[in-house]
C-alpha cells in the first residue's frame, strides 16, 4: 500500500482531507484507536449535525498542541498553589495522547483488516475504559464526598433548600459548580465566537461541542500520576459525567433543529 511508505502525519493530514470529501472513513481510522474524546466529539458531532470534517481538523490540532499546552497552562495557571513539573507533565501527556495516534496510524495502515474487527467495540471500550477511570478517582474521595452529603443532612430540621444550599458550599458543592460552569462557558462562548466571525450553523456547532468537551482521562491520568492529593482529580473524574451528559442533551437538541443554512452551504460548495 502507498499509505504504508508515508509519514504517519502525512497519513493523518491525508485521512482528514478524505473525510473532508465526504467519508467518514478517514476520521474513524483517526480516532479509532485515540483517546475517548476524539471519539466521542465525532459521535456527537455526527449527531447534532455538525462540521464533521471540521471537527476532526481541531481536534488533531488540539490533540497534539496539549504536549506542549497542557504543562504550560499547568504550571502559569497552578505553579503558584502546587509544585508542577511542566516536563514530567508534558512526558505524560504525550504518552497518553500523541501515542495512541501513532498507533492507531500505524494500525490503520498495517492492519486494516484488523481494525475493522475492533471498529464496533471501540466506543463501548472507550466508554467503559474513561468510566473506570472516574470510578477509581470517586472510590479514593468517597470518606469526602460521604462528609460533604451528611454535613448537609444532619440538620433535619432545616429546609430542604437550606439543606442542598450546605452541600453546595462544601468541597463536593463546589467541584460541581466550578465543572458545570467550565463545560457551559465552552459550549456557549464557543458556538458565540464562531457566529460571531461568521461561520456557518453546522461549523459553530462543530466549535461549541470541540470547545464544550474536554479530555476527561487525561486530567484524571495527570492529576493522579503527578499530585499528591486525591482530590485533584475529582474534578475531571467529575467532568467525565457532566461533560458526557451535557455533550449527548446539546446533541440530541441540535438532531431535531435543521442547521438553516447548511443545504445553502453545500449548494455554493458544489458549484
Amino acid at each position: 500500500m502507498v499509505c504504508e511508505e508515508r509519514p504517519y502525519f502525512i497519513q493523518l493530514v491525508s485521512w482528514v482531507h478524505y473525510a473532508g470529501n465526504g467519508s467518514h472513513i478517514g476520521a474513524q481510522g483517526l480516532v479509532q484507536f485515540a483517546d475517548e474524546k476524539a471519539f466521542l466529539l465525532l459521535q456527537v458531532t455526527l449527531i447534532a449535525q455538525g462540521d464533521v470534517p471540521l471537527s476532526i481538523v481541531m481536534t488533531v490540532c488540539t490533540t497534539l498542541g496539549a504536549v506542549i499546552l497542557t504543562p504550560v497552562l499547568t504550571k502559569i495557571l497552578a505553579g503558584a498553589y502546587v509544585p508542577v513539573d511542566a516536563a514530567k507533565l508534558s512526558i505524560s501527556t504525550l504518552q497518553v495522547v500523541v501515542a495512541p495516534i501513532l498507533l492507531g496510524s500505524y494500525m490503520q495502515s498495517t492492519f486494516p483488516a484488523a481494525v475493522k474487527v475492533v471498529t464496533p467495540f471501540a466506543p463501548l471500550f472507550a466508554v467503559l475504559s474513561s468510566s473506570l477511570l472516574a470510578c477509581s478517582v470517586f472510590s479514593e474521595n468517597v470518606v469526602r464526598l460521604k462528609a460533604s452529603i451528611v454535613g448537609a443532612s444532619v440538620a433535619s430540621d432545616q429546609s430542604p433548600i437550606f439543606r442542598f444550599q450546605q452541600m453546595l458550599s462544601g468541597d463536593f458543592g463546589i467541584i460541581i459548580l466550578s465543572v458545570l460552569l467550565l463545560h457551559f462557558t465552552g459550549f456557549f462562548v464557543g458556538y458565540l465566537s464562531a457566529a460571531i466571525c461568521g461561520f456557518r450553523e453546522s461549523q459553530r456547532r462543530a466549535i461549541s461541542i470541540e470547545v464544550g468537551m474536554q479530555n476527561s482521562s487525561l486530567g484524571v491520568v495527570l492529576a493522579t500520576s503527578h499530585f499528591t492529593s486525591p482530590l485533584v482529580a475529582l474534578p475531571p473524574a467529575m467532568s467525565a459525567v457532566i461533560m458526557n451528559i451535557m455533550g449527548s442533551t446539546l446533541g440530541f437538541i441540535w438532531r431535531y433543529v435543521d442547521p438553516s443554512d447548511s443545504k445553502k452551504g453545500f449548494e455554493v460548495d458544489e458549484k
